[in-house]
């Protein structure tokens, strides 16, 4: 057993895909699994400080998991993906952004900040295959820190789980490249993005940039992904009717029909006393998003306070589809994806 976290992390890694990692000179490589694309000489890391240069060789995250459990797939959020579902839903170490609202900070953050109780588990491939046919769940996610920096751990896992009938999918940042994307596609279906913002110097305080983001976005609808697009509304930084509608309009510039969560800030991290969400912002983004068009929008995060925007409604004709309340399913009238009363197709996976 690895005496230091450094050591496990040594132990539990293997090289990087050669479709997300370009050699160059002097033992340097450019890795490719997120818009970043750092340059990384011999024994450093990228950004993330997971993918880490050694003799000219990317190595990357294998084999382990710092966080496993069965959510709900509403808790991802994914709500036009088989509602009322579990999802196996696990997660590694490190992040490319140092969000200081981040709400998984304990594993993401770990690397940077050196402190946190989080110790990652070994955790092999049949594992996951035995809790799959256990369960029996359609979707398996990587989630809880960001997915694109352990893209070859997650493509291992979905390989394997793919002809057990498992869908595979990511919780992320959305800072991706065309390349990773294109990697990850022929063994994945779902991305979650979270569209942080939509201003080019609050993107920088988090450590990236907002047109990887939009980019990202585009290009995922480009692959056929299934696409839903979470915003964290934090009080005094993203919640201007000018920002929400820019965002919205730009959503529905790509697809008007992509899902957008508009959900609810609590105080964490290096943000603990900034103040919550109300349900009223939330409430005020929703109408922001349907008054630009967007057929599909939702707020998170405030259960039972929220009307039926936690609700999905036939964009044509209103009725309400599927009733919630938080992470429960109420009630589903969908029928083989159509709205029973006018049978106007809901797209989505059902």
């Amino acid at each position: 057993m690895a005496a230091t976290l450094t050591d496990f992390l040594f132990e539990h890694s293997t090289a990087a895909s050669s479709q997300v990692v370009e050699k160059l000179p002097d033992d340097e490589v450019r890795c490719l699994a997120c818009a970043h694309r750092c340059r990384i000489g011999d024994g450093h890391s990228g950004v993330c400080r997971i993918r880490v240069n050694r003799g000219g060789t990317l190595h990357v995250a294998s084999g382990y998991v710092a966080g496993l459990q069965l959510d709900p797939i509403e808790k991802k959020p994914f709500f036009h993906v088989y509602p009322g579902t579990d999802a196996i839903s696990f997660g590694m170490l490190g992040c490319n952004f140092h969000c200081s609202f981040c709400q998984n900070w304990v594993s993401s953050q770990m690397l940077r900040e050196k402190r946190g109780d989080v110790f990652p588990s070994a955790v092999g491939v049949e594992q996951l295959k035995d809790l799959a046919a256990r369960y029996r769940p359609p979707v398996c996610v990587s989630t809880y820190n960001e997915p694109l920096i352990t893209a070859e751990w997650a493509v291992e896992v979905f390989k394997e789980l793919k002809p057990l009938g498992v869908r595979g999918g990511f919780v992320s940042n959305g800072y991706a490249t065309r390349e990773v994307l294109a990697y990850l596609r022929p063994h994945m279906d779902l991305y979650k993005v979270d569209l942080k913002c939509f201003d080019e110097d609050n993107y920088r305080k988090l450590g990236g940039g907002l047109k990887p983001v939009l980019d990202t976005i585009g290009w995922l609808k480009e692959l056929d992904y299934w696409v839903e697009v979470v915003t964290l509304i934090i009080p005094g930084m993203n919640d201007s009717d000018q920002e929400l509608n820019a965002m919205a309009k730009f959503l529905v510039g790509v697809d008007a029909t992509i899902p957008w969560h508009v959900t609810a800030f609590h105080p964490d991290y290096k943000m603990s006393d900034a103040p919550a969400t109300s349900a009223d912002t939330l409430l005020r983004a929703c109408r922001i998003g349907r008054d630009a068009g967007l057929k599909f929008v939702y707020a998170g995060n405030q259960p039972g306070r929220l009307g039926d925007w936690e609700n999905t409604c036939c964009p044509s004709c209103n009725a309400v589809l599927i009733e919630r309340m938080g992470f429960h399913i109420r009630n589903n009238r969908l029928a083989q994806g159509q709205c029973p009363e006018c049978h106007t197709s809901i797209p989505g996976i059902w």
